[in-house]
Order: structure tokens, then C-alpha cells, then sequence
């Protein structure tokens, strides 16, 4: 598995995390019908990472078809899963749609989550979903070196990992704050975990983040923060999602190319959980369903690059099927259970605290 290349509809492992699991649980629920027009409450309140763009553009259908005013808060994953802890007594979120496999199964321990199993679970693989059905994947992303194609030839860009580390790169990476991302934390830890899964030590990991940041110029405090840096070359360089990268070069027209790492990427699984007492119940189980319909997938795919997890899916772009990409061998449990002490470590030791670039 470690040294081959595969498509993207055909990774079937990247989603390990998954393996965390339970006995399968008896107070699942299949629902056929996720309600009718009038049927249901007259809103629900959607926390996600999704961005603007596919949050509008999901907000409008469901309304239109429902009759339920959607309310939507785009923030990090671990600002949600943050979010939804500190809320767990009185939640105001319905719906959590989009993070990382790693966060939905913390949420499950610390019992934030709704068991729900939906109409369409035939068409996941067990690879795309919690055995007890408290979470299902929607999306597969993998991540990327990605740069400037104005400033930056292709010959020139690092082509794996530890490129990145050259000292002609100082002052020419531009990162995500890692700990409010989902994304970015997967890929630190994967940086940590490549020589934990031999030494079970995260100092050579440690070591390599810490030459990492010497060479980094910022850690912006959002993504569109670091995508308009990187777009004005106030830095060439940054790791990020592959289908952000692709979105955002030919939707908005930045200046933006990836490469896929030559020895392996994190291919994260992204899904959708409903909230353990969540306030609109039904129409949260409407919107579950209605952002994970084949024709939902296929939007998703074509227009805003997400990378379904459902096998039903027909007539995906090329840029989809035709892709390939080594993935990285991971145990997500290692992730889970030593991501917040990974992340924990390199804020209080390794960032540049002058670096940090608040909102």
C-alpha cells in the first residue's frame, strides 16, 4: 500500500480513521423520507468549514425545497468540534457538515454526536463511515504542496515534503493557523506520525516542524487569509487540500498550482453529523440527506471539487477519475489519540509566536 499509486474513486484505506469503532449500535435510525415540505421545523442552524460559496449555494436549494430557513456558521473543524463541546449542554448547532474523520470520532467520545444512519448507507464503503452510524464520509481530500504559478515554475516547486525544509524557502511559506484547522493539523500530523509509527518518539517530527517554521512567513488566521497572500506572492508556498487548490484556480482565477507529495499525502475522509440534542431534529435529518444525494455529490464534484465518498456517483469530472495519488499508510488512531498533544507541543515549543497573525 505504501508504494502504490492508485485513483482517487479507488482509495479505499485513506480512511482508516474509521476503524475506530464499537459494536454496531441498535438505536440507529434508516430513514427513506427525510421529511416533506411543512413537515418540518422552520429551520435548522449548519456549523461548517465548507466556505461561503457551497454554503450559499445548499442554503438556497434547501430553502426553496423545504420551506426551512437555513443559518450557517463557516469556521475551522476544531472550532467547531471546540464549539460544540463548550455548547454540549445547550446546543445551538443542528447539523455538522465537514471535518475531518479524526474530529467526528472525538465528538463521538465525548457523546456531542446523533446516532443517524442514512438512506443512501448502502453506497459507503465501511471505509467512509462510524460502525455505529454516529458520522458518515461525504468527501475524500487529499493534501498538497501548493504554489504560486506566477512566481514559481513548476521545476522550481519542492516535489515532496522535505523540500520544504530548504533554507532558500525562508520566509516564503504562508500556513494556515494549524490548530483552528482541520486540515493543517492532519497534515502536522502526518509530518510527525511518518517517523512516530517506527520510533513511537514525535522528536524527529518535532524537529522537522520546527525547521518548517523557520521557513515560514505566516500562520494567516483563516484560509482565505493565506489563499490572497500566497495569490499577491507575499509568500510561493503553503500545504493545503487538492480540491481547494483546483477550485480556487479555475473558479476564481488565482495563480495557483499543486504538486502531490512523491512520497506519500494524508488523504483525509470529510463528513456530516447530526448533534446530539439538536433542536430541529427532522429538518436536520432533511438537510443530511438533501447534501448527500448523488445530484448533491455530482454539484460538488463538477463545481466546487470534492471528491465523493458514495460508490453510486456517475459521470465524475476527469480531473477525478483520472487522478493519482499515493497515499499515505496512517493510523488514524495514532492521529486521534495524539493529534491534541502533537499540536499541543508545537504551539507552546516550536511556532514563532510572531507569526501568528490574528483575525
Amino acid at each position: 500500500m505504501k508504494n502504490r499509486k492508485r485513483s482517487l474513486v479507488s482509495v479505499l484505506t485513506l480512511s482508516a480513521a474509521l476503524l475506530i469503532s464499537g459494536c454496531n449500535g441498535t438505536d440507529t435510525k434508516m430513514n427513506s423520507d427525510a421529511g416533506e415540505k411543512g413537515e418540518l421545523e422552520d429551520k435548522i442552524v449548519v456549523y461548517s468549514p465548507h466556505g461561503k460559496d457551497i454554503l450559499s449555494k445548499f442554503e438556497k436549494q434547501f430553502e426553496d425545497k423545504y420551506g426551512v430557513d437555513v443559518e450557517w456558521l463557516d469556521m475551522g473543524s476544531q472550532e467547531i468540534l471546540d464549539r460544540v463541546r463548550s455548547e454540549k449542554s445547550n446546543p445551538q448547532a443542528d447539523v455538522w457538515w465537514g471535518a475531518p474523520s479524526t474530529n467526528f470520532n472525538q465528538a463521538k467520545d465525548d457523546g456531542l454526536l446523533a446516532a443517524y444512519k442514512p438512506s443512501y448507507s448502502d453506497s459507503l464503503d465501511e471505509g467512509f463511515r462510524d460502525s455505529e452510524w454516529y458520522w458518515t464520509g461525504t468527501s475524500q481530500t487529499p493534501e498538497v504542496i501548493m504554489y504560486n504559478s506566477k512566481e514559481l515554475s513548476k521545476d522550481e516547486v519542492p516535489k515532496d515534503w522535505d523540500e520544504l525544509l530548504d533554507p532558500k524557502w525562508k520566509d516564503e511559506i504562508i500556513i494556515r493557523y494549524p490548530l483552528a484547522s482541520g486540515t493543517m493539523r492532519t497534515i502536522f500530523s502526518a509530518m510527525i506520525y511518518r517517523t512516530y509509527k517506527d520510533t513511537n518518539d514525535p522528536k524527529e517530527g518535532y524537529d522537522w516542524l520546527k525547521k518548517l517554521d523557520q521557513n515560514t512567513k505566516e500562520y494567516s488566521a483563516n484560509p482565505e487569509m493565506m489563499y490572497n497572500k500566497v495569490a499577491k506572492g507575499e509568500g510561493t508556498l503553503s500545504v493545503w487540500a487538492m480540491p481547494d487548490v483546483v477550485m480556487l484556480k479555475e473558479n476564481k482565477n488565482y495563480p495557483f498550482e499543486f504538486v502531490i507529495p512523491e512520497s506519500g499525502t494524508p488523504v483525509l475522509t470529510e463528513g456530516i453529523a447530526i448533534v446530539e440534542g439538536a433542536k430541529h431534529p427532522k429538518a436536520a435529518e432533511a438537510f443530511y440527506e438533501f447534501v448527500n444525494t448523488p445530484e448533491a455529490a455530482k454539484t460538488l464534484a463538477e463545481e466546487f471539487y470534492r471528491i465523493p465518498t458514495r460508490s453510486d456517483v456517475k459521470g465524475l469530472p476527469e480531473w477525478i477519475t483520472e487522478t493519482e495519488i499515493k497515499a499515505m499508510d496512517i493510523d488514524w488512531n495514532a492521529f486521534q489519540e495524539k493529534g491534541d498533544e502533537w499540536m499541543k507541543y508545537w504551539d507552546e515549543n516550536i511556532k514563532s509566536g510572531d507569526k501568528e497573525i490574528k483575525e
